[in-house]
């Protein structure tokens, strides 16, 4: 088939949309065009998830109380909502995005290096992941790196963003436990309960990166998708473009400046629905 054939090709040079950005394409290839980019409200109206406030935590049981109701009520409400105070310094977030920029514009020849669609390698670059197993493919490039539980050297991480891509995922480690404290006590439970199930261990890091695109009105940075993950932390420029669904209706989320983005993810239904009579996260 010719589209599989195309796909097959770009795969094979180990391409890239930076490249061909680069290249001052004027046109999308084929691949890129997605029919239900059209259909995208290019002005949907801006939605406020929550805010929560991690500020004394940890320390004091009145502000605990409160961000263990807000979680609730968010995750019942929305699946999302917004974090601040969190414990991440702004410098290490700016850093972080800013790595992830770096990495992918260094020269190609570098970057091919690590080019590979296997996700079980600790550290691997490329044009949409899903290049085969998705009808519609998106103007990004994606790095996937596996930072725990099994920490690897970190030689094998690039070096343009070695550094702070252990920096950060420390961070984000020691935060994802408090979350996972905040989402346990909002089910009932003992605040160690979803720590002890292992939910802990695993980290991915994931960074997009979607250069100025020809033809933007006939492709998509990211297709609408539900996240299977247990829950995903986002880091995100103050650019946005993130849209959430709620009720039925397609939103902007504005992003807050210091503030990460919590998507409670598919899985969170699923690990919880067994050890609770009823579930509060749907």
């Amino acid at each position: 088939m010719e589209w599989l054939a195309e796909r097959h090709a770009f795969s094979e040079s180990k391409g890239c949309v930076k490249e061909l950005a680069d290249a001052g394409i004027t046109k999308l290839p084929p691949m890129f065009i997605d029919p239900k980019a059209k259909f995208v409200d290019p002005r949907p109206r801006n939605l406020t998830v929550p805010v929560i406030d991690l500020k004394h935590v940890s320390t004091d049981a009145v502000p605990r109380a409160k961000a263990v109701e807000q979680v609730q009520q968010a995750c019942e409400k929305f699946g999302f909502f917004q974090l601040v105070n969190h414990g991440i310094p702004a410098s290490v977030m700016d850093e972080m995005l800013e790595g992830v920029r770096r990495f992918n514009e260094q020269d190609s020849e570098v970057k091919k290096q690590f080019y590979s669609r296997d996700k079980t390698r600790t550290f691997s670059f490329c044009s949409n992941f899903g290049l085969f197993s998705r009808p519609e493919i998106n103007w990004k490039d994606s790095i996937h790196a596996i930072m725990a539980p099994n920490p690897s050297n970190p030689e094998q991480y690039p070096p343009i963003c070695r550094h702070i891509m252990t920096e950060y995922a420390s961070y984000v480690m020691e935060l994802g436990i408090s979350l996972l404290e905040l989402f346990s006590e909002g089910l009932g439970l003992q605040k160690n309960y979803l720590k002890e199930m292992d939910c802990a261990k695993g980290l991915v890091l994931m960074g997009h990166y979607s250069p100025k695109c020809p033809e933007p009105e006939l492709t998509l940075g990211n297709s609408s998708h539900t996240d299977n993950s247990f829950f995903t932390i986002l880091l995100q420029d103050q650019i946005g473009g993130l849209q959430i669904l709620y009720e039925n209706q397609w939103f902007n989320v504005l992003p807050m400046p210091g503030a990460l983005l919590v998507n409670i993810g598919d899985l969170m239904q699923a690990s919880t629905s067994p050890c609770h009579p009823y579930e509060v996260f749907k």
